[in-house]
């Protein structure tokens, strides 16, 4: 939970809120493990400072927020307060305060420019360019990223995002990449590359380095900014709200069609983006937002740091996996009276034995003793080598077999070479007269099936086709692997 106070937060930006773009002040939108994620307009500069500040203090009634905190002017502060360095100090200050109160130490901007000029004027500035280093106790990154006219030209180019590079070489185009060493250590990209990537892969890598910022040890948050904060800062913070709520880190509650209108409603249009406007402009980013995440479906873009599975202490026996408590097995329905073996062999993974949630459930006096004599023979036969994998990822290729404890099945039985992630068939069905001689099949359920979530095993298999398959795997999984 945070431990923000709501009064003294209001206060805060109350003070504060002169600082940036369009009194667009710093506000905390996500929480995720304790860590503020803000967003905000940046800096105002002395054009729209000054006039912004006149303004308040003509329609005030003399009175102006930015000059509140009384106790903190000396009247020789308060008859030299015009001055810029004065002015900046103080409402740069506020804007330091809250952003310290609410424990942000990264600070991204967006900005292809340090300053944004207009009429001859430099209305905006950037905290990377602040002449008094005010912001130098922050981590300061400058992640450069088209602006929402750039996105015209994606809809011209009929919503096609691949291939379309930004121009870098624009004459107002100012702010160079600037990313601390420290923070793209872990991430395997060429930073240096940055202006020839295509529209799809700057905006992967960067959220790519957002995740990594959010999900790093430290208890720090994070600011995301561009210029006046309803364009690109709501692209960026769209993507890390809907990635973590895949992921399953935020708003665990909501359905999909929920997390959908929280987005749009808040991060969106709540703060200010103007979707009429950029319709009729043709600068479509709002669609580019939501068509985009077919391109982070991968475990790349996953805050979720891979586990790996317990192992298994050495003599961990089959009778000891068969007596798992119930939520550990899964499912304890037998597909078949018969009994079989499954055993993946993976090279380099001897010894880092983990295990799958496996049920062994042989009937009849027959099975058992063939149940009993296999545990004491091959006591790590059903164990998986996957040490390397998350719980709710496909194993890696290997080589799965399967073998009956039925000599006579068998020895009648086709053995098949399946590559690939075709889907595997299934046997047809066969009758109780059409049964090869010594086999121990149930006629009760028919051949063995087999129903994979995402309907294909992923690794080279060689599978009995006469075997039965008595191991039931538990429906956490998202695919049934043997």
């Amino acid at each position: 939970e945070s431990a923000v106070q709501v009064g003294k937060l209001q206060d805060l930006i109350n003070r504060s809120k002169m600082a940036r773009c369009r009194g667009r002040f710093v506000c905390p939108v996500i929480l995720y493990k304790g860590k503020h994620i803000c967003r905000s307009a940046t800096l105002a500069g002395w054009g729209e400072l000054y006039g912004r500040t006149g303004y308040n203090y003509i329609f005030s009634g003399g009175s102006d927020d930015a000059w509140a905190d009384a106790e903190d002017i000396s009247e020789e502060d308060s008859a030299l307060r015009n001055a810029d360095s004065q002015l900046f100090d103080k409402v740069r200050g506020h804007d330091i305060k809250l952003l310290r109160y609410l424990s942000v130490r990264y600070i991204c901007d967006l900005m292809v420019e340090n300053k944004k000029v207009k009429f001859g004027l430099n209305v905006t500035s950037s905290e990377k360019v602040d002449k008094a280093q005010r912001y130098a106790d922050f981590t300061l990154l400058s992640i450069p990223y088209p602006g929402c006219e750039f996105f015209k030209e994606y809809k011209d180019r009929d919503y096609t995002a691949e291939g379309l590079i930004f121009n870098w070489k624009q004459d107002y185009v100012d702010a160079p990449l600037s990313i601390p060493v420290s923070l793209t250590q872990s991430l395997n990209i060429d930073w240096s590359e940055y202006q020839s990537w295509d529209l799809v892969q700057q905006t992967q890598n960067y959220l790519k380095l957002l995740i990594s910022i959010i999900n790093s040890d430290d208890d720090s948050g994070l600011l995301v900014h561009c210029i006046s904060g309803w364009d690109r800062t709501p692209l960026f913070i769209s993507l890390l709200r809907l990635s973590l709520w895949a992921d399953g880190l935020i708003h665990v509650s909501l359905e999909p069609s929920e997390i959908l209108y929280l987005t749009v409603a808040y991060d969106w249009f709540l703060f200010g983006h103007m979707l009429v406007d950029r319709l009729s402009k043709g600068e479509e980013i709002f669609f580019f937002c939501f068509n985009f995440l077919k391109h982070i479906t991968s475990e790349e873009f996953s805050a979720v740091k891979s586990q790996r599975r317990k192992s298994l202490p050495p003599g961990f026996t089959l009778e000891e996996i068969c007596m798992l408590k119930q939520r550990d097995r899964g499912s304890t329905t037998s597909l078949s009276s018969d009994f079989s073996l499954g055993m993946e062999s993976s090279p380099g993974a001897a010894g880092s034995f983990t295990y799958e949630a496996v049920e062994l459930m042989p009937a009849g006096a027959q099975a058992q003793a063939a149940w009993r004599k296999s545990s004491a023979s091959s006591p790590q036969a059903v164990l998986w080598s996957r040490a390397q994998q998350s719980e709710d990822r496909l194993p890696s290729t290997g080589m799965v077999e399967v073998k009956s404890s039925s000599s006579s099945s068998s020895t009648h039985s086709d053995n098949f070479l399946r590559i690939g992630s075709s889907p595997l068939e299934v046997p047809r069905s066969r009758s109780a007269d059409r049964s090869l001689p010594g086999s121990s099949v149930s006629t009760d359920f028919g051949s063995w099936q087999m129903v994979t979530g995402c309907g294909s095993i992923r690794e080279q298999a060689i599978l009995s086709a006469d075997a039965s398959l008595p191991c039931s795997f538990p429906d956490e999984f998202p695919s049934t692997c043997l």
